[in-house]
Protein backbone atom coordinates (compact mmCIF):
# COMPACT_ATOMS: atom_id res chain seq x y z
CA UNK A 1 0.00 0.00 0.00
CA UNK A 2 1.24 3.59 -0.70
CA UNK A 3 1.69 6.31 1.55
CA UNK A 4 -1.10 8.51 0.19
CA UNK A 5 -3.49 5.44 -0.27
CA UNK A 6 -3.02 4.83 4.02
CA UNK A 7 -3.22 8.63 4.75
CA UNK A 8 -6.38 8.88 2.90
CA UNK A 9 -8.19 6.26 4.43
CA UNK A 10 -7.19 7.41 7.84
CA UNK A 11 -7.88 11.06 7.11
CA UNK A 12 -11.72 9.71 6.18
CA UNK A 13 -11.74 7.68 9.74
CA UNK A 14 -10.50 10.78 11.54
CA UNK A 15 -12.92 13.31 9.98
CA UNK A 16 -15.70 11.27 11.06
CA UNK A 17 -14.71 10.27 14.57
CA UNK A 18 -14.10 13.81 15.09
CA UNK A 19 -18.23 14.40 13.81
CA UNK A 20 -19.17 11.94 16.05
CA UNK A 21 -17.32 12.97 19.12
CA UNK A 22 -15.25 9.85 19.12
CA UNK A 23 -11.79 10.75 20.21
CA UNK A 24 -9.60 8.14 18.86
CA UNK A 25 -10.26 4.61 17.54
CA UNK A 26 -8.72 1.35 18.82
CA UNK A 27 -8.79 -1.64 15.57
CA UNK A 28 -7.56 -5.21 17.05
CA UNK A 29 -9.21 -6.89 14.09
CA UNK A 30 -6.80 -7.78 11.65
CA UNK A 31 -8.64 -6.90 8.07
CA UNK A 32 -9.56 -3.78 9.57
CA UNK A 33 -5.85 -3.38 10.39
CA UNK A 34 -4.45 -4.28 7.20
CA UNK A 35 -7.15 -2.02 5.84
CA UNK A 36 -6.20 0.96 7.17
CA UNK A 37 -2.12 0.04 7.53
CA UNK A 38 -1.25 -2.53 4.80
CA UNK A 39 0.13 -5.18 6.85
CA UNK A 40 -1.59 -7.94 8.20
CA UNK A 41 0.63 -8.38 11.42
CA UNK A 42 -0.48 -9.37 14.92
CA UNK A 43 -1.27 -6.04 15.71
CA UNK A 44 -3.60 -3.05 16.98
CA UNK A 45 -4.02 -0.04 15.97
CA UNK A 46 -4.72 3.34 17.56
CA UNK A 47 -6.32 6.06 15.50
CA UNK A 48 -6.74 9.17 17.51
CA UNK A 49 -8.77 11.80 16.14
CA UNK A 50 -6.10 14.79 15.77
CA UNK A 51 -3.02 13.12 15.88
CA UNK A 52 -1.21 10.07 13.81
CA UNK A 53 -1.87 6.69 14.44
CA UNK A 54 0.05 4.62 16.23
CA UNK A 55 0.39 0.77 15.27
CA UNK A 56 1.48 -1.65 18.06
CA UNK A 57 2.73 -5.05 16.73
CA UNK A 58 3.15 -8.02 18.91
CA UNK A 59 4.43 -10.45 15.62
CA UNK A 60 6.24 -9.63 13.30
CA UNK A 61 7.26 -6.42 13.87
CA UNK A 62 10.13 -6.10 11.41
CA UNK A 63 7.34 -7.61 8.80
CA UNK A 64 4.97 -4.88 10.00
CA UNK A 65 7.73 -1.49 9.09
CA UNK A 66 8.67 -3.55 5.76
CA UNK A 67 5.02 -3.74 4.42
CA UNK A 68 3.11 -0.47 6.13
CA UNK A 69 3.66 3.28 5.45
CA UNK A 70 2.31 4.01 9.13
CA UNK A 71 4.97 5.88 10.32
CA UNK A 72 5.19 5.03 14.28
CA UNK A 73 4.97 1.57 14.12
CA UNK A 74 6.38 -0.26 18.03
CA UNK A 75 6.45 -3.29 19.86
CA UNK A 76 3.30 -3.99 21.71
CA UNK A 77 4.28 -2.62 24.99
CA UNK A 78 3.77 -4.80 28.22
CA UNK A 79 0.83 -4.31 30.63
CA UNK A 80 2.19 -2.06 33.21
CA UNK A 81 3.68 0.31 30.32
CA UNK A 82 0.41 0.18 28.08
CA UNK A 83 -1.84 3.07 29.20
CA UNK A 84 1.46 5.08 29.24
CA UNK A 85 1.03 4.97 25.42
CA UNK A 86 -2.63 6.58 25.34
CA UNK A 87 -3.41 10.51 25.72
CA UNK A 88 -5.15 11.19 28.94
CA UNK A 89 -7.17 13.56 26.40
CA UNK A 90 -8.43 10.67 24.31
CA UNK A 91 -11.61 9.32 26.76
CA UNK A 92 -13.90 8.25 24.51
CA UNK A 93 -12.63 5.07 22.61
CA UNK A 94 -13.97 3.76 19.43
CA UNK A 95 -13.97 -0.12 18.70
CA UNK A 96 -15.78 -2.34 16.40
CA UNK A 97 -17.85 -4.27 18.53
CA UNK A 98 -19.25 -6.15 15.59
CA UNK A 99 -16.01 -8.52 15.63
CA UNK A 100 -14.18 -7.84 19.43
CA UNK A 101 -14.78 -10.66 21.21
CA UNK A 102 -16.11 -9.17 24.68
CA UNK A 103 -12.73 -10.95 26.49
CA UNK A 104 -10.98 -8.87 24.38
CA UNK A 105 -12.92 -5.51 25.09
CA UNK A 106 -12.72 -6.46 28.87
CA UNK A 107 -8.95 -6.86 28.75
CA UNK A 108 -8.46 -3.33 26.66
CA UNK A 109 -10.68 -1.60 29.31
CA UNK A 110 -8.05 -3.65 31.72
CA UNK A 111 -5.43 -1.98 30.30
CA UNK A 112 -7.09 1.57 30.12
CA UNK A 113 -9.05 2.35 33.35
CA UNK A 114 -11.43 5.35 33.11
CA UNK A 115 -12.00 5.02 29.44
CA UNK A 116 -15.08 4.77 27.95
CA UNK A 117 -15.59 2.37 25.19
CA UNK A 118 -17.98 3.39 22.30
CA UNK A 119 -19.10 1.45 18.91
CA UNK A 120 -17.86 2.13 15.66
CA UNK A 121 -18.80 -0.26 13.69
CA UNK A 122 -20.90 0.84 11.23
CA UNK A 123 -18.70 3.62 11.00
CA UNK A 124 -15.65 1.73 10.16
CA UNK A 125 -17.88 -0.58 7.41
CA UNK A 126 -19.31 2.55 5.66
CA UNK A 127 -16.30 3.29 5.16
CA UNK A 128 -14.66 0.74 3.61
CA UNK A 129 -17.32 0.52 1.77
CA UNK A 130 -16.64 3.03 -0.38
CA UNK A 131 -13.85 1.76 -2.71
CA UNK A 132 -10.21 4.38 -3.54
CA UNK A 133 -9.69 3.98 -7.25
CA UNK A 134 -6.58 2.48 -5.84
CA UNK A 135 -9.17 -0.44 -4.47
CA UNK A 136 -11.09 -0.30 -7.82
CA UNK A 137 -8.26 -0.93 -9.52
CA UNK A 138 -7.30 -4.24 -7.17
CA UNK A 139 -10.98 -5.39 -7.60
CA UNK A 140 -10.79 -5.18 -11.42
CA UNK A 141 -7.72 -7.18 -11.60
CA UNK A 142 -9.37 -9.96 -8.54
CA UNK A 143 -12.43 -9.77 -11.48
CA UNK A 144 -10.26 -10.39 -14.43
CA UNK A 145 -8.50 -13.54 -12.96
CA UNK A 146 -11.61 -15.24 -11.83
CA UNK A 147 -13.34 -15.09 -14.84
CA UNK A 148 -10.31 -16.16 -16.69
CA UNK A 149 -10.64 -19.34 -14.48
CA UNK A 150 -14.51 -19.73 -15.17
CA UNK A 151 -13.89 -19.64 -19.50
CA UNK A 152 -12.05 -22.83 -18.70
CA UNK A 153 -14.47 -24.85 -17.37
CA UNK A 154 -15.41 -26.44 -20.64
CA UNK A 155 -13.17 -27.96 -21.06
CA UNK A 156 -12.86 -29.68 -18.28
CA UNK A 157 -16.40 -30.74 -17.40
CA UNK A 158 -17.63 -34.00 -17.97
CA UNK A 159 -20.41 -36.16 -16.66
CA UNK A 160 -19.48 -38.79 -14.17
CA UNK A 161 -17.68 -36.52 -12.59
CA UNK A 162 -18.44 -35.71 -8.78
CA UNK A 163 -19.37 -31.98 -7.36
CA UNK A 164 -16.26 -32.46 -5.51
CA UNK A 165 -13.95 -33.68 -8.60
CA UNK A 166 -15.35 -30.22 -10.40
CA UNK A 167 -14.67 -28.39 -7.53
CA UNK A 168 -11.27 -29.80 -7.02
CA UNK A 169 -10.59 -29.21 -10.99
CA UNK A 170 -11.46 -25.49 -10.85
CA UNK A 171 -9.77 -24.39 -7.28
CA UNK A 172 -6.65 -25.99 -8.41
CA UNK A 173 -6.64 -23.31 -11.48
CA UNK A 174 -7.89 -20.32 -9.45
CA UNK A 175 -5.12 -21.29 -7.01
CA UNK A 176 -2.57 -21.52 -9.98
CA UNK A 177 -3.46 -18.28 -11.41
CA UNK A 178 -2.69 -16.42 -7.72
CA UNK A 179 -5.77 -16.95 -6.14
CA UNK A 180 -5.11 -16.62 -2.28
CA UNK A 181 -8.32 -18.67 -0.48
CA UNK A 182 -8.51 -16.28 2.60
CA UNK A 183 -12.53 -16.23 2.24
CA UNK A 184 -12.41 -13.39 5.28
CA UNK A 185 -16.41 -12.48 6.22
CA UNK A 186 -17.34 -10.46 8.72
CA UNK A 187 -20.57 -12.42 9.89
CA UNK A 188 -20.35 -14.43 13.30
CA UNK A 189 -20.36 -17.81 12.58
CA UNK A 190 -20.05 -17.93 8.58
CA UNK A 191 -17.61 -19.42 6.65
CA UNK A 192 -17.09 -20.28 3.36
CA UNK A 193 -14.37 -22.61 1.77
CA UNK A 194 -14.02 -20.62 -1.29
CA UNK A 195 -17.41 -21.16 -3.42
CA UNK A 196 -18.91 -24.32 -4.20
CA UNK A 197 -19.56 -26.50 -7.40
CA UNK A 198 -23.02 -27.85 -7.07
CA UNK A 199 -25.44 -30.10 -9.54
CA UNK A 200 -27.99 -32.28 -8.16
CA UNK A 201 -26.28 -31.41 -4.63
CA UNK A 202 -27.12 -27.47 -5.00
CA UNK A 203 -30.86 -28.50 -4.05
CA UNK A 204 -30.35 -29.12 -0.04
CA UNK A 205 -30.02 -26.67 2.52
CA UNK A 206 -27.66 -25.39 5.23
CA UNK A 207 -26.27 -22.64 7.40
CA UNK A 208 -24.48 -20.30 5.13
CA UNK A 209 -26.64 -17.37 4.70
CA UNK A 210 -27.14 -17.68 1.05
CA UNK A 211 -29.20 -18.93 -1.73
CA UNK A 212 -27.13 -22.02 -2.68
CA UNK A 213 -25.75 -23.62 0.30
CA UNK A 214 -24.83 -26.91 -1.12
CA UNK A 215 -24.94 -30.85 0.50
CA UNK A 216 -21.28 -30.68 1.49
CA UNK A 217 -19.36 -33.43 2.66
CA UNK A 218 -20.12 -34.13 6.27
CA UNK A 219 -22.51 -32.54 8.90
CA UNK A 220 -19.28 -31.07 9.62
CA UNK A 221 -19.11 -29.73 6.61
CA UNK A 222 -22.64 -28.80 5.97
CA UNK A 223 -22.13 -26.95 2.61
CA UNK A 224 -20.35 -27.07 -0.65
CA UNK A 225 -19.76 -29.30 -2.87
CA UNK A 226 -21.05 -33.10 -2.61
CA UNK A 227 -19.75 -36.61 -3.51
CA UNK A 228 -23.31 -36.79 -6.19
CA UNK A 229 -22.25 -37.53 -10.04
CA UNK A 230 -22.92 -34.72 -12.42
CA UNK A 231 -25.47 -36.14 -14.80
CA UNK A 232 -26.86 -34.99 -18.20
CA UNK A 233 -29.42 -32.70 -18.46
CA UNK A 234 -28.72 -31.24 -15.05
CA UNK A 235 -27.61 -27.73 -14.31
CA UNK A 236 -24.43 -27.11 -13.17
CA UNK A 237 -23.70 -23.90 -10.98
CA UNK A 238 -20.22 -22.88 -10.00
CA UNK A 239 -20.32 -20.21 -7.58
CA UNK A 240 -16.68 -18.73 -6.71
CA UNK A 241 -14.91 -16.21 -5.06
CA UNK A 242 -11.46 -14.65 -6.21
CA UNK A 243 -9.25 -13.67 -3.77
CA UNK A 244 -6.40 -11.78 -5.03
CA UNK A 245 -4.41 -9.23 -3.32
CA UNK A 246 -6.90 -9.33 -0.65
CA UNK A 247 -9.76 -7.91 -2.58
CA UNK A 248 -12.43 -10.27 -2.99
CA UNK A 249 -14.81 -10.39 -6.00
CA UNK A 250 -17.73 -12.92 -6.76
CA UNK A 251 -19.27 -14.86 -9.77
CA UNK A 252 -21.56 -17.84 -10.77
CA UNK A 253 -21.77 -18.98 -13.93
CA UNK A 254 -24.55 -22.22 -15.47
CA UNK A 255 -23.07 -24.88 -17.23
CA UNK A 256 -25.57 -28.06 -18.16
CA UNK A 257 -24.09 -31.30 -20.37
CA UNK A 258 -27.27 -32.03 -23.01
CA UNK A 259 -30.42 -30.01 -22.32
CA UNK A 260 -32.14 -27.80 -19.54
CA UNK A 261 -35.59 -28.34 -18.51
CA UNK A 262 -38.04 -25.26 -19.56
CA UNK A 263 -38.96 -24.47 -16.18
CA UNK A 264 -35.13 -23.77 -15.22
CA UNK A 265 -34.33 -22.08 -18.38
CA UNK A 266 -37.67 -19.55 -18.05
CA UNK A 267 -36.02 -18.88 -14.03
CA UNK A 268 -32.58 -18.20 -15.44
CA UNK A 269 -33.65 -15.46 -18.01
CA UNK A 270 -35.81 -14.22 -14.67
CA UNK A 271 -32.71 -13.88 -12.91
CA UNK A 272 -30.74 -11.95 -16.24
CA UNK A 273 -33.84 -9.81 -15.90
CA UNK A 274 -33.76 -9.08 -12.36
CA UNK A 275 -29.58 -8.76 -12.67
CA UNK A 276 -30.41 -5.90 -15.25
CA UNK A 277 -32.81 -3.97 -13.78
CA UNK A 278 -30.74 -3.69 -10.46
CA UNK A 279 -27.63 -3.16 -12.64
CA UNK A 280 -29.80 -0.14 -14.07
CA UNK A 281 -31.32 1.08 -10.89
CA UNK A 282 -27.94 1.03 -8.98
CA UNK A 283 -27.14 4.37 -8.77
CA UNK A 284 -26.19 6.51 -6.09
CA UNK A 285 -28.88 7.89 -3.74
CA UNK A 286 -30.75 4.36 -3.97
CA UNK A 287 -31.04 2.29 -0.98
CA UNK A 288 -30.77 -1.21 -1.27
CA UNK A 289 -33.86 -2.05 0.09
CA UNK A 290 -35.38 -0.69 -3.18
CA UNK A 291 -33.75 -2.80 -5.31
CA UNK A 292 -34.74 -6.11 -3.15
CA UNK A 293 -38.22 -5.56 -3.65
CA UNK A 294 -37.94 -4.54 -6.73
CA UNK A 295 -35.83 -8.04 -7.58
CA UNK A 296 -38.68 -9.88 -5.18
CA UNK A 297 -41.34 -8.23 -6.84
CA UNK A 298 -40.50 -9.84 -10.62
CA UNK A 299 -39.84 -12.79 -9.14
CA UNK A 300 -43.14 -12.79 -7.65
CA UNK A 301 -44.61 -11.76 -11.47
CA UNK A 302 -42.84 -14.83 -13.06
CA UNK A 303 -44.00 -17.20 -10.56
CA UNK A 304 -41.14 -18.17 -8.99
CA UNK A 305 -41.36 -15.85 -5.52
CA UNK A 306 -41.16 -19.14 -3.49
CA UNK A 307 -37.82 -20.35 -4.93
CA UNK A 308 -36.36 -16.76 -5.04
CA UNK A 309 -33.07 -16.91 -3.50
CA UNK A 310 -32.91 -20.36 -1.88
CA UNK A 311 -34.91 -23.41 -1.14
CA UNK A 312 -38.98 -22.92 -0.45
CA UNK A 313 -39.06 -21.56 3.12
CA UNK A 314 -35.22 -21.03 3.73
CA UNK A 315 -34.63 -18.32 1.36
CA UNK A 316 -31.63 -15.50 2.01
CA UNK A 317 -32.95 -12.16 2.59
CA UNK A 318 -30.94 -10.54 0.08
CA UNK A 319 -30.16 -10.14 -3.86
CA UNK A 320 -26.19 -8.71 -3.40
CA UNK A 321 -23.41 -8.02 -0.81
CA UNK A 322 -21.05 -5.68 -1.51
CA UNK A 323 -17.50 -7.13 -1.28
CA UNK A 324 -14.10 -5.79 -0.85
CA UNK A 325 -11.45 -7.06 1.22
CA UNK A 326 -14.49 -9.04 3.02
CA UNK A 327 -17.16 -11.06 1.38
CA UNK A 328 -19.95 -9.67 3.20
CA UNK A 329 -19.44 -5.51 3.47
CA UNK A 330 -21.29 -2.91 3.02
CA UNK A 331 -23.99 -2.23 1.22
CA UNK A 332 -27.02 -4.54 1.34
CA UNK A 333 -29.32 -5.46 -1.08
CA UNK A 334 -32.04 -6.27 1.30
CA UNK A 335 -35.10 -5.45 2.78
CA UNK A 336 -34.76 -3.46 5.69
CA UNK A 337 -31.27 -2.23 4.18
CA UNK A 338 -32.05 1.81 3.76
CA UNK A 339 -29.04 3.50 3.62
CA UNK A 340 -28.56 5.40 0.06
CA UNK A 341 -25.87 4.01 -2.01
CA UNK A 342 -22.79 5.85 -3.07
CA UNK A 343 -20.65 6.05 -6.22
CA UNK A 344 -17.63 3.66 -5.74
CA UNK A 345 -19.92 0.84 -3.99
CA UNK A 346 -18.51 -2.75 -5.34
CA UNK A 347 -21.30 -4.93 -5.12
CA UNK A 348 -21.94 -8.67 -5.92
CA UNK A 349 -25.81 -8.84 -7.60
CA UNK A 350 -26.85 -12.50 -7.44
CA UNK A 351 -30.66 -13.16 -7.67
CA UNK A 352 -30.50 -17.41 -8.14
CA UNK A 353 -33.68 -19.79 -7.78
CA UNK A 354 -33.78 -23.33 -6.11
CA UNK A 355 -36.37 -25.38 -7.86
CA UNK A 356 -36.75 -28.92 -5.86
CA UNK A 357 -36.30 -31.77 -7.79
CA UNK A 358 -34.86 -29.75 -10.90
CA UNK A 359 -32.15 -28.03 -9.94
CA UNK A 360 -30.26 -24.38 -8.88
CA UNK A 361 -30.18 -22.11 -11.75
CA UNK A 362 -28.91 -18.09 -11.52
CA UNK A 363 -26.08 -15.22 -12.24
CA UNK A 364 -23.74 -13.33 -9.98
CA UNK A 365 -21.71 -10.68 -11.05
CA UNK A 366 -19.57 -8.22 -9.17
CA UNK A 367 -20.47 -4.55 -10.26
CA UNK A 368 -18.80 -1.51 -9.02
CA UNK A 369 -21.31 1.50 -8.82
CA UNK A 370 -21.42 4.40 -10.79
CA UNK A 371 -23.54 7.74 -11.54
CA UNK A 372 -25.16 5.89 -14.87
CA UNK A 373 -25.66 2.28 -12.75
CA UNK A 374 -23.80 -0.67 -12.19
CA UNK A 375 -20.08 -1.41 -14.01
CA UNK A 376 -19.86 -5.18 -14.54
CA UNK A 377 -16.10 -6.50 -13.20
CA UNK A 378 -16.47 -10.17 -13.93
CA UNK A 379 -16.82 -9.04 -17.72
CA UNK A 380 -17.46 -12.48 -19.67
CA UNK A 381 -20.71 -13.53 -21.08
CA UNK A 382 -23.77 -14.43 -18.94
CA UNK A 383 -25.00 -17.32 -21.14
CA UNK A 384 -25.67 -20.46 -20.25
CA UNK A 385 -22.96 -22.93 -21.49
CA UNK A 386 -24.12 -26.22 -23.03
CA UNK A 387 -21.72 -28.85 -23.27
CA UNK A 388 -22.06 -31.99 -25.55
CA UNK A 389 -23.64 -35.11 -23.88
Amino acid sequence: MIQAESRQRISRLQGVLGEKGVHAALFIFPIDIYYYTGTRQNAALWVPCDSDPVLFVRKSLSRAREESPIEVIRPFPSSKEFASNFSDSCMTIGMTFDVVPVQQLNYYTKMLPGRSFVDISMINREIRAVKTPFELEELRNSAMKLASVFMQVPGFLKTGMRELDLAAEFEYRLRKAGNEGYVRMRAFNQELYGGLAVSSGGTSYGFFDGPVTGKGLSPASAQGSSLDEICVNKPVLLDYVGVFNGYVTDMTRMFVIGSLDPELKRAFDVAIEIQEEVRKAMKPGVTGEELFLKSAAIADAAGFGSNFMGMPGEQAKFVGHGVGLELDELPLLAQGFKLPLKEMHVIAVEPKFVIPGKGVIGIENTFALGVNGGVKLTDISDDIVFLDA
